[in-house]
């Protein structure tokens, strides 16, 4: 990281001399480059796997610790384990004279001149480091320093837990949710505010957050002047297999941008002037989790990365500049004893949350889970299925579309293009309406009525209902022919009651379409039954008779 001599440098000359008296040396009279010569003279050939013996216990494991991380840990890492080495200017440390009783391991090694202290640019920013001068980290032979990596990385494996009796089989809907995004993003460019999640199988905003971040990651959605749409890559991704298209997800969740610790529930983040690497937690729980079939407590996976690898949201080790709102208590959580809160809740998130969404992981209670078959088959790189039977599309003759849980996701989103979505429900078909409006939506899409015919006879595998076919090939030539309306309709005993509401200037505007004699739509009920009061005559709005 840095020479000795570039490390002496940084100390004052009162801590330079007594580094000196340590090692036996009176510079007295020596100014602060003399000394930085002499002590680098010195402290470059020592022998440091003998100093390493005579170091007290816990002073030897915080230098082994230095060497099994490459010879620095970030300053607020080292500090929780090993202490702080306290700042003082040259009068303190006159009067105090730490050195003679140093609080804390790191004071030890600082006064031993082992210890150093600086700043490194890391991908992650500036970050201050204690750290071992290269002269001292390299005296270290490679048999001692690889025995320091094994002691530092060395845990002990994850206990399987007994299986449970009952438990969540792993979803795989999300492609099912995509196809109805990239449909919807095809008819609409998915403006901000519209609702439409009748179409998706569940109505999480934050899975619906993930999947839409996910197809614009996989490629599949892009933003045009005309809104969110599909890509071209997006008919060739409906076409795949639900394992293929399940895999390309999982690959495109580990490297994605979507921030998970932003949606974990219980917290609230704040500010702009902090960050965090979405990918260095979902690195760090994949490394961590067992590549076993096995039922596993997800409290001890947790427990287990905390113990090896706290700080891997946090690489400079200091857990007090984010604004983070813990929203059941309102208190802001700051400090590595609040680590659970935080680290801990994210990393439960990422299993139960997008792990379980992606079909990764089985869920039981209490926080148990379990890696699916895919999901190994995905950790060990073997390929992912791609024989897949799909059920025909159902044409009924009421002209409803159902299309199957297995059924082809690109024949569900074609059949999204042409006709009108109902609302899905759980274990049902996808159901699905020709409307005129649909119709007329497909021909803004260039889909004319042949291609509409020619799809939903290969879709089917059978021919269509001669009442759909002819509806649609009289729709081409008439057009709409009628129209359901939901009206407010007002009915009277007497024509001339009727008459009377229309000459009257106070009503006759609330008054729309005639249906007879006796009945009228009415346009504005409230105000019609306002003015008619006005005018002595009481409506009954329940039966709709004169009162």
């Amino acid at each position: 990281m840095r020479s000795l001599e570039k490390a002496l440098s940084d100390h004052e000359l009162i801590v330079l001399r007594v580094l000196g008296e340590w090692w036996e040396q009176d510079f007295t009279g020596f100014d602060r480059k003399a000394c930085v010569k002499a002590l680098t003279a010195i402290l470059s050939k020592l022998d440091m796997v003998q100093e390493l013996n005579y170091l007290a216990a816990k002073e030897a494991e915080a230098l082994q610790d230095l060497i099994a991380q490459e010879g620095k840990v970030p300053v607020a890492s080292f500090s929780r384990n090993y202490g702080e080495v306290r700042e003082m200017g040259p009068g303190r440390l006159e009067r105090e004279e730490p050195w003679l009783a140093p609080e804390n391991p790191a004071e030890a090694l600082w006064y031993r001149g082992f210890l150093y202290r600086g700043f490194d640019d890391t991908p992650e920013g500036m970050i201050e480091f204690y750290y071992v001068p290269d002269e001292l980290y390299e005296q270290f032979p490679q048999e001692v320093i690889e025995k320091a990596v094994i002691k530092e990385t060395t845990v002990t494996p994850l206990p399987p837990a007994s299986p449970p009796k009952s438990y969540q089989s792993a979803p795989i809907d999300a492609v099912d949710d995509m196809a109805a995004i990239l449909s919807e993003a095809m008819i609409t460019g998915l403006p901000e505010g519209q609702v439409w999640q009748q179409t998706l199988l569940h109505d999480d905003p934050d899975r619906l957050s993930f999947l839409r971040g996910l197809a614009r990651e996989t490629g599949i959605l892009q933003v045009t002047e005309y809104g969110i749409r599909p890509t071209r890559t997006a008919v060739a991704w409906l076409r795949h297999s639900r394992e293929e298209q399940l895999r390309s997800l999982m690959e495109t969740w580990s490297s994605s941008v979507w921030n998970e610790l932003r949606h974990t529930p219980g917290l609230q983040c704040e500010g702009e002037t902090w960050q965090n690497d979405p990918i260095l937690a979902r690195t760090t729980l994949l490394d961590a989790l067992p590549r076993s079939g096995e039922w596993f407590h997800l409290d001890e996976l947790v427990a287990h990365i905390k113990e090896t690898d706290p700080d891997f949201q946090r690489p400079d080790g200091n857990y007090d500049t984010w604004y983070i709102r813990d929203l059941a208590s309102g208190d802001y959580i700051t400090g590595f004893a609040q680590w659970d809160k935080v680290e801990g809740r994210l990393l439960r998130f990422l299993v139960q949350g997008p792990m379980f969404w992606l079909g990764m992981v089985e869920l039981s209670e209490p926080a148990l889970f379990r890696l699916t078959p895919r999901t190994l088959d995905w950790l060990n790189d073997t390929p992912a299925p791609q024989n897949e039977v799909n059920i025909p599309i159902v044409v009924q003759p009421d002209c409803t579309l159902l299309v199957p849980f297995n059924a082809g996701r690109y024949e569900r989103f074609q059949t999204a293009r042409i006709s009108e979505a109902l609302p899905s429900e759980a274990g049902q078909p996808f159901q699905y309406r020709l409307t005129p409006a649909s119709l007329n939506l497909a021909r803004e899409q260039s889909i004319d009525p042949a291609r509409i015919l020619v799809f939903l006879q290969d879709a089917s595998g059978r021919p269509l209902p001669p009442g759909v076919k002819r509806a649609i090939e009289r729709w081409t030539e008439r057009g709409v022919e009628g129209r359901l309306e939901t009206a407010v309709v007002l009915r009277v005993r007497d024509k001339e009651i009727l008459d009377t509401l229309r000459q009257n200037p106070k009503t006759r505007d609330y008054l729309g379409e005639s249906l007879g004699d006796l009945a009228v739509v009415v346009r504005d009920r409230e105000k019609l039954l306002s003015a008619t009061a006005q005018l002595g005559l009481l409506l009954d709005s329940d039966n709709g008779l004169i009162g």
